[in-house]
């Protein structure tokens, strides 16, 4: 049964969503590296990371801190320069092991919680993140939605973002991927370093209010 709240049917808002979300960005592009370089389990759990950060960015939304971030434009920008600054962080790391040309390190417990916490740090630090779920909320929800039509959108929205950081990991951690992957790993990660880079640079100049 469709909710009488949304403005737009359910399918379109979560078909434009899951596009959005699917396109090339810092976080598809460190959910791709992982899952090629340290396989599935990796790539999973960084998607997983990803995923949290960006329920992190929803809940807040939902609760109304969007507006308040936009009402003061300060907050904006301290989390533009953290998140440029992350993704430049992760374009020299990228570089300093394409030069090196480092070998892959197996998985360890205490590795496994660090990309966790990368996919988590990645999305929190990304600043268009709380404006996507505002704007989601504001193009898909009647001015008058009750509490309970956020929450199921919320709900909904988390759901395709799953399918679509989950299906990465699971994609480019497909054993063909991974073995190209290995073949040219220098060239993975200059290529990662150029895009983290651009990333940062995007986030920097873009104009988020």
């Amino acid at each position: 049964m469709a909710d009488p709240a949304l403005i737009l049917p359910l399918s379109a808002v979560l078909t434009g969503w899951m596009v959005a979300g699917g396109s090339p960005g810092p976080a598809t592009l460190a959910i791709s590296g992982t899952s090629m370089q340290l396989g599935r389990r990796a790539g999973v759990t960084i998607a997983l990371g990803v995923l949290m950060g960006s329920a992190t960015w929803g809940i807040a939304a939902a609760l109304g801190f969007s507006a308040v971030m936009v009402a003061n434009a300060w907050l904006f920008e301290v989390l533009r320069y953290a998140g440029a600054a992350y993704l430049m962080y992760l374009a020299v790391k990228s570089l300093r092991s394409a030069w090196r040309g480092d070998p892959v390190v197996p998985v360890t417990p205490g590795r496994q919680k660090s990309l966790l916490y990368k996919g988590l740090l990645l999305h929190l630090t990304n600043p268009k993140a709380i404006l996507s779920w505002g704007a989601i909320y504001a193009i898909a929800l009647a001015p008058d939605a009750g509490t309970a039509s956020v929450w199921r959108l919320f709900l909904s929205l988390v759901s395709a973002s799953s399918v679509v950081f989950l299906g990465y990991a699971l994609v480019f951690s497909w054993r063909p991927v991974a073995l190209g992957y290995a073949r040219a790993k220098r060239w993975f990660e200059l290529t990662f370093a150029v895009l983290f880079g651009a990333a940062s640079f995007k986030i920097l100049t873009a104009r988020l209010t």
